[in-house]
């Protein structure tokens, strides 16, 4: 019997672990050094970068397809197009293909983002030639203007005589409207100089003094963009019969 009993007990017994495998199990163990932890955070910080990129990118052109389409619908199909201060692209990209014709974005910058037509603007003259296009768009463009006078002037002689200018603009309405203004004051002062922002009645003046009527306003949700959630205005405007032409 003790015979039996000696040989189970020897059997249910684990093994001896020997010291290569005792070393092997350490090594599995063993967590990242210095540099193995900052490689991962490398990593790690590396994917969320271009996470972000990646869904700011989405952002911008979701936003600018919403903005074409409402332009479309005023627009008629194969109008020639310029938009003014054109940014990434992305508007003239959609409106393009909304309209049927080639959409001219218009800018300071060496080039844009997205494949369209672009022709560089020196802030004073625009490359267009007098009564040229059907359209001109200003999507939030004249509060970076140092002189929105002249912008809208230069709009008024590449315009043709039965054509229109699109105003988009935000409206400091509220105590929380002029807090996101200054910040994008702020934000943007550096390299476009101060934004003026104005209400209503002042942008019809402005409008007036450069020879447009209003013939279109709608105030937009200043929630259309989370982001930057202050309230706007847009406008349609053309050319008032009655002021002189401009020089």
């Amino acid at each position: 019997m003790w015979l039996h009993w000696l040989a189970v007990t020897m059997i249910s017994q684990p093994a001896p672990i020997s010291s290569s495998t005792a070393t092997l199990h350490v090594e599995r163990l063993r967590l990242p050094g210095r540099s193995g932890v900052a490689t991962l955070v490398g990593k790690i910080s590396t994917m969320i970068s271009r996470r972000w990129r990646r869904e700011r990118r989405r952002r911008q052109i979701g936003r600018a397809f919403d903005m074409a389409l409402e332009v479309a619908r005023v627009v008629p199909r194969h109008a020639q197009v310029l938009d003014v201060g054109c940014g990434n692209g992305y508007i003239a990209h959609h409106l393009s293909a909304m309209l049927g014709k080639s959409v001219v974005g218009v800018d300071v910058g060496e080039k844009t983002a997205a494949p369209i037509a672009y022709l560089r603007y020196d802030g004073l003259r625009l490359p267009a030639r007098d009564r040229s296009v059907d359209v001109v768009l200003l999507c939030y463009v004249l509060h970076h203007a140092r002189d929105a006078d002249a912008v809208l002037l230069e709009a008024r002689r590449v315009l043709r005589d039965d054509g229109v200018v699109i105003v988009y603009e935000d409206i400091p309405r509220t105590f929380w409207d002029r807090a996101v203004c200054q910040t994008h004051d702020l934000r943007w002062r550096q390299r476009t100089g101060a934004c003026t922002f104005r209400q209503q009645p002042e942008w019809r003046a402005v409008f007036a003094l450069a020879g447009f009527d209003v013939i279109a306003e709608r105030t937009l949700s200043r929630w259309r963009n989370l982001a930057h959630p202050v309230s706007r205005e847009s406008y349609v405007l053309r050319l008032d019969r009655g002021a002189p032409a401009a020089g």
